[in-house]
């Protein structure tokens, strides 16, 4: 009998495992993709999403249209747990068998126990929830003629990572447009960007940080550094800056402050931090080196230092582990490890701006948007080729003038 391979999550890295394996087999094993939705969609552009500047439509990558599904079986499930010993799995829709599983179920966001943030806080965690924001943005705007409260159009955004600071610049390029469209004074709306860390997007350099800070000052947004959010309430946040406690008051939240891993992978037999699995120099899980662990829900380190979960290793990994089984399943065996190769990391500020760094070089303007874009149409190029680019691609990098 053929070979079973499993894998979880329709994502960057579950989606990059299938089309390798998809790319480089013939009929050698038996793959089935598993994912609770029939679609793909690029995480990183969930915020333009929220904002209402990349439709739905455009959005949405049906899987089963970018996958050969005479080699790669798609099945539309949730899974709920795990039973490693028995080589299974069980979902909503039944129970699936594997020799070889390949864990890439994605993220959840992380609340930290927080009050109120998972009442009353809004999470970029798919794209139905970017859905959900930017309807209720619009609609917040359209009333605000009825409603005449302010609040209504304050926006809190908590993080200032790529998340919250990508969903600010992006929201607070289109203001003037909102206003106008909806005849409200450009002064009533108020954007706020609150972080723990003492810059936005610490990640970067502190002259690319400050340079992003600026461009986000330059559309009215206002920085808060250094604070620590103790609360979430119907009417705004509670923090703690400068040792003083302040009530920033507005009626729409965007919690970005952290991701942690999967809910079925936390309550399962495998052995996790926050639902995510510290896997070996292979990718393996090392209670069951069958099963590979991908993506977000994979804790991975080299040389002493744990990558944060991006776009860009969960498709290294992905390509990694479609590679590590296609020489098991030739009867070889993977000598070479897992080596992230980091290309460089590309922070929009809205359509045509940007900062970053790429091959250590930093890079900020219209470079910055060219480069972000053709970061993500690459995606979209390695798994549907330039008819994919030409349809679902972003082009838009430059301003008019």
């Amino acid at each position: 009998m053929k070979p079973k391979i499993l894998i979880l999550g329709g994502g960057y890295g579950g989606l990059r495992t299938a089309i390798t394996l998809q790319n480089n087999l013939k009929d050698e094993a038996e793959v089935t993709l598993i994912s609770k939705h029939d679609y793909h969609y690029q995480t990183t552009l969930l915020h333009k999403v929220a904002i209402g500047t990349l439709s739905a439509r455009k959005a949405r990558i049906y899987i089963r249209k970018i996958l050969d599904l005479n080699k790669v079986h798609f099945i539309k499930d949730k899974i709920l747990s795990f039973e490693p010993e028995a080589k299974r799995v069980i979902g909503n829709g039944g129970v699936y068998e594997y020799d070889y599983l390949v864990i890439a179920l994605g993220f959840r966001p992380d609340d930290f126990g927080i009050k109120g943030v998972k009442k009353y806080a809004h999470k970029l965690s798919s794209l139905n929830a970017a859905l959900k924001l930017d309807k209720l943005i619009e609609y917040r705007f359209k009333e605000y003629c009825h409603t005449k409260n302010a609040d209504d159009l304050s926006v809190i955004v908590c993080g200032t990572g790529f998340t919250g600071i990508e969903f600010a610049a992006e929201l607070a390029s289109r203001l003037d447009e909102l206003c106008l469209i909806s005849g409200i004074p450009r002064n009533v709306p108020k954007l706020t960007c609150i972080g723990r860390s003492e810059r936005i997007l610490p990640m970067f350099s502190k002259a690319s940080s400050a340079l992003a800070q600026k461009k986000l000052e330059a559309y009215g947004v206002e920085i808060i550094c250094n604070g620590e959010v103790q609360e979430c309430r119907e009417d705004g946040v509670i923090i703690k800056h400068n040792d003083e406690i302040k009530h920033i008051k507005g009626n729409t939240i965007l919690w970005s402050a952290g991701v942690k891993g999967n809910d079925s992978l936390e309550k399962s037999c495998f052995t996790t931090t926050k639902g995510r699995i510290k896997v070996d120099e292979f990718l393996r899980c090392p209670e069951y080196h069958n099963v590979y662990v991908v993506g977000d829900c994979a804790i991975y380190a080299s040389r002493d230092a744990i990558h944060a979960p991006t776009a860009q290793l969960s498709a290294q990994m992905g390509d990694y582990v479609g590679k590590s089984l296609i020489k098991i399943l030739k009867n070889q065996t993977q000598k070479e490890t897992f080596a992230f190769a980091h290309r460089g990391t590309v922070c929009s500020i809205g359509h045509t701006d940007g900062v970053g760094i790429v091959y250590k070089r930093a890079i900020s303007g219209e470079m910055a948007a060219f480069l972000k874009n053709f970061i993500e149409n690459k995606w979209l190029f390695g798994i549907g080729g330039l008819k994919l680019v030409l349809k679902n691609g972003q082009f838009r990098y430059r301003t008019s003038n």
